[in-house]
């Protein structure tokens, strides 16, 4: 459908909210018009991720608000009254709407309308996109695009956003729609229920010298949820329930039943308007979508097939991901030789190789696996399947008070949390998501591996059993790794029912046809996370592994440390097969790992593990222990350079190295008695395997809720699990002998 362009007018910026279903393409029609010039955050205070571009047309700057998913304007949560609130021009970083763009699926017109409906109650311009209009010709139904537009009063545009047919015209639409006014529409519901509501309106006080906006007091009458209720009265409103209460009684004596009344007078204005507009086929024709979701959404072979593709994304980021990882290093380590290369040892040096570098990496090194899985949850998304996995799961999670949708953000934690808790924002339920995302650090993500290897190889016995199929240290290594998991079951229960108390939801999702996922949107959206991951996590975690470094290295006497380490430097720049100076080069090595670890027991780091030594004895720990979990808090394997560096054998040393592993077996208390043995070993395990020892997580929950309330609650209630589970294994332990 082409449409005119603009008038020619001043040059101008309006702002322009983008409104849809969950599954109608919304995301892919917002990048298809403001491309790389998407800007994203929080909304103050709440979970909801707001996205903002810009997209120029003629002499108009458009800015572009790209609203959450939703099926109405019903708010239910803080996050959903956002949108509302967005909408009415009440969200103060937002500003006024100038006009709102509904984008709708041409496949599903009737349901989709009651959203679209809601919005013209605004009485601001509005545009209509019937996006995957392909789909709907597919299925044989026939839209009367003049006509539909004459009756509901808007401009209405075809578009296919995943291959870029219709986007000029979208734009050319609003700018057209902006620039006009606003169009009236008759009232949809009787005269009495406007009166009742302007009654209502002269009993509520002025906000912040405003009257309260004539659409909040129809939603405060014809929502059962009360959130607008809750948000008014928070706000001064008294005796708000009664006055509501006292409103919905009189008019259900008229017939007008809330809220059964809004669904049964929306759908039948609605199913009037499309009359004689969408003629669909006398019999629904079985499309490719149809004949493929036989198989997918089959109880038997759609779990099957589930398996294989869950299978996939954990090997495309736990494998996929490792070479690139393994090149991060590489260059860091290259960097960090290069810079210690060029000026002599001391703070500075430290400073600039093991924190700045050392916290640059700590950021970066996450970087490929979060593009892998963001790469492919986009696929899946793009191409339809996503949702049939939430339908697949939501069986199952739904026993725990989640939905399927939960399962994705928690099966991709094993990898990593942080792209698992970020993942967390296909849920659209706040109280799902928030516990998702809280439990989601439980997952033995690849960072605790290291500890577990380190430990099974120093103290688990090498037992095998059927020929050597079945091991001990396997067994243990299994265990380890599913102890988390195990846990978070009663964990998102606990909090379903208490903290996010609340019904489990109905899962409603539309199952969309499958169709090949665009490049470009695939590419963007996994661009997007990397960059959003960088930007907003990254400085945080950079930030805290500086704060590591410097409880590290101060306030100890580094002067015959940069001594030795100066004369390491000379000896290992001057090439010599004299083996006089390589042994003499052994010894300086050999005397730099004895000053680095007396250097780290002398530092603050040192004396708060010496200070929580009483609280960590019962643990089975030592001081070293202690030392070495508060040094991995920037991330968890940092505990074996920390206690490569304690034992004296340097901070470069692996989870396989033997002499580490002899250490560790040779580590001996005051009173003669031997640091570890199995009991502690598991003590250690466990408690690494439920600790929020990842600082990265940590910020990455405070950046997606804009709370740092969470963060730290992940942290007690984690902590405090991992302390009482470390006790019981090492008491049970050494009770057990």
């Amino acid at each position: 459908m082409s449409l005119p362009a603009p008038p020619a007018t001043e040059p101008r910026t309006i702002t322009v909210a983008l409104i849809g279903n969950p599954n109608t393409g919304k995301s892919t029609l917002f990048n298809a018009l403001a491309g790389m010039q998407a800007h994203v955050g929080n909304y103050p205070g709440v979970t909801v991720e707001k996205k903002i571009g810009r997209v120029r047309v003629g002499e108009t700057t458009m800015r572009l608000v790209d609203l959450p998913g939703t099926y109405s304007l019903a708010p239910r949560s803080p996050d959903e009254m956002v949108s509302v609130d967005v909408l009415l021009g009440r969200q103060p970083d937002v500003g006024r709407i100038d006009a709102v763009l509904c984008i709708v699926d041409a496949s599903n017109l009737e349901r989709n309308l009651f959203l679209v409906s809601q919005v013209l109650d605004l009485g601001l311009p509005a545009v209509m996109v019937l996006n995957m209009y392909d789909v709907a010709r597919q299925r044989g139904t026939e839209i009367d695009l003049s006509q539909l537009a004459q009756r509901m009063g808007i401009a209405v545009v075809p578009t296919e956003a995943h291959r870029r047919i219709g986007i000029e015209e979208v734009r050319q639409a609003i700018a057209r729609a902006a620039l006009a006014p606003a169009p009236s529409h008759p009232p949809l519901f009787p005269p009495h229920f406007y009166q009742e509501c302007a009654s209502l309106s002269r009993e509520l006080p002025n906000q912040n010298g405003n009257a309260v906006p004539m659409y909040l007091v129809e939603r405060l009458l014809l929502d059962v949820n009360g959130h607008v209720e809750r948000s008014l009265s928070a706000k001064g409103v008294v005796n708000l329930n009664q006055r509501v209460a006292a409103a919905r009684e009189r008019l259900a004596k008229t017939g007008f039943r809330v809220p059964v009344a809004e669904a049964k007078i929306r759908y039948g204005a609605i199913r009037e308007l499309l009359s004689g507009v969408v003629r669909h086929p006398p019999e629904r024709r079985a499309t490719l979508s149809d004949r493929i979701d036989h198989f997918l959404t089959h109880r038997v072979s759609g779990l099957l097939a589930f398996v294989v593709v869950m299978f996939l994304l954990f090997q495309l980021i736990y494998t996929g991901a490792r070479p690139l990882m393994s090149w991060i290093e590489a260059g860091q380590k290259i960097v960090r030789a290069g810079v210690a290369a060029s000026m002599p040892p001391g703070a500075l040096q430290s400073l600039l190789c093991d924190g700045v570098i050392g916290g640059v990496g700590s950021v970066i090194t996450f970087l490929p696996q979060i593009v892998f899985l963001f790469l492919f949850i986009a696929i899946l998304e793009d191409c339809g399947y996503m949702a049939r996995a939430a339908f697949l799961m939501d069986r199952l999670m739904a026993r725990l008070g989640l939905s399927g949708k939960s399962f994705i953000p928690l099966m991709s934690s094993f990898a990593c949390a942080i792209p698992g808790v970020m993942a967390t924002r296909v849920i659209e339920n706040r109280r799902d998501r928030m516990v998702t995302m809280l439990v989601a650090p439980l997952m033995s993500c690849s960072a605790r591996l290291p500890v577990y290897l380190l430990l099974i190889g120093a103290f688990i016995p090498a037992t095998t059993w059927l020929g050597g199929w079945v091991s001990l240290r396997g067994l243990v290594l299994l265990a380890m790794s599913s102890v988390g998991a195990l846990v978070a079951i009663p964990a998102a229960w606990l909090m379903k029912k208490t903290i996010f108390r609340s019904e489990t939801p109905p899962f409603v999702m539309e199952l969309p046809a499958y169709k090949i996922p665009s490049p470009r949107v695939v590419l963007y959206r996994a661009y997007d996370r990397g960059r959003a991951f960088v930007q907003r996590a990254g400085t945080l975690i950079f930030a805290t592994a500086i704060v590591v470094w410097f409880a590290g290295y101060f306030p100890g006497d580094h002067r015959e440390l940069n001594s030795v380490q100066a004369r390491i430097q000379a000896k290992a720049s001057a090439s010599s097969e004299d083996p006089s100076q390589n042994a003499e080069l052994s010894k300086l090595v050999e005397r730099e790992n004895e000053l680095s670890s007396r250097l780290i027991e002398q530092s603050f780091l040192g004396r708060i593990g010496h200070a929580i030594e009483p609280a960590v004895r019962p643990l089975g720990w030592d001081w070293r222990i202690g030392v070495g979990a508060i040094a991995s808090f920037p991330a968890r394997e940092v505990i074996i350079a920390t206690l490569g560096t304690i034992y004296s054998l340097g901070s470069d040393v692996e989870s396989g190295d033997q002499g580490l592993i002899e250490s560790l077996r040779n580590a001996r208390r005051p009173d003669g008695t031997k640091v570890y043995n199995v009991p502690v070993a598991l003590s250690i395990m466990v408690f690494f395997a439920l600790c929020a020892q990842c600082a990265g997580t940590l910020m990455t929950i405070k950046r997606e809720t804009n709370r740092w309330i969470w963060p730290v609650f992940t942290f007690v209630y984690m902590t405090t699990l991992a302390y009482v589970g470390a006790l019981l294994t090492y008491q049970i332990g050494m009770h057990l002998g």
